[in-house]
């Protein structure tokens, strides 16, 4: 884990984000918020923290003692997601909800107004190395085209598959932050592949 900071810090890349599974929301499991305080120690990057674990709600204040700057959970893991916003923010970090490929963006309609960042899943969570399921990106542009009539400002972020061949068209339709996992730490130049991403998406 130190290693793999070093080589997102060295890659000019702003954001770290942690996915944190339970092997009961997803079949896989990672690690808790002891490993985001040792890794908080070591860096400044804004830390972004994906909870992939049945009752969020129970986990955030380990998580925001543990130095994370913004923390995002699973609309289908809560069912007080509108209080478990609220109750993210007022701890003075973003709060942010997901949704997996199966969920239709409309179920998050009545939580926009309270959402720092909506995280698109492009693949089903749980391993690294899927392809992004296609139909995912028009979830993108439905959630822009939210944004833009109600005059908010949250971020689409997106996560799932993406790759140097694909990321362009992610942003096209509103994706304002893209996270990679296999594209970039098997990536033989991090630091050009993040420059590639920065220099062809500004602007969009």
């Amino acid at each position: 884990m130190g290693s793999a900071l070093e080589a997102v810090s060295a890659s000019t890349a702003p954001w770290l984000h942690l996915d944190i599974m339970d092997n009961r929301f997803v079949p896989n499991l990672t690690f808790g918020p002891k490993m985001v305080a040792d890794l908080r120690k070591r860096s400044s990057l804004f830390f972004d923290a994906h909870l992939m674990t049945v009752e969020p709600e129970s986990l955030v204040d380990q998580f925001v003692d543990a130095g994370a700057d913004a923390l995002t959970f699973h609309l289908e893991a809560c069912v007080h997601a509108h209080r478990l916003l609220e109750r993210i923010r007022a701890k003075g970090i973003k709060a942010g909800i997901s949704i997996v490929p199966s969920t239709p963006v409309s179920a998050l309609i009545e939580l926009l107004d309270y959402a720092d960042m909506v995280l698109v899943m492009t693949v089903n969570p749980g391993f690294g190395g899927q392809s992004l399921i296609q139909s995912c990106v028009q979830k993108i542009a439905a959630l822009a085209r939210m944004r833009s009539e109600r005059g908010l400002d949250f971020l689409i972020e997106v996560d799932g598959g993406i790759n140097a061949s694909n990321y362009s068209s992610l942003v096209h339709n509103g994706a304002d932050v893209l996270v990679m996992g296999n594209a970039f730490f098997q990536s033989e130049d991090k630091a050009a592949l993040v420059r590639s991403v920065q220099q062809n998406t500004a602007g969009q």
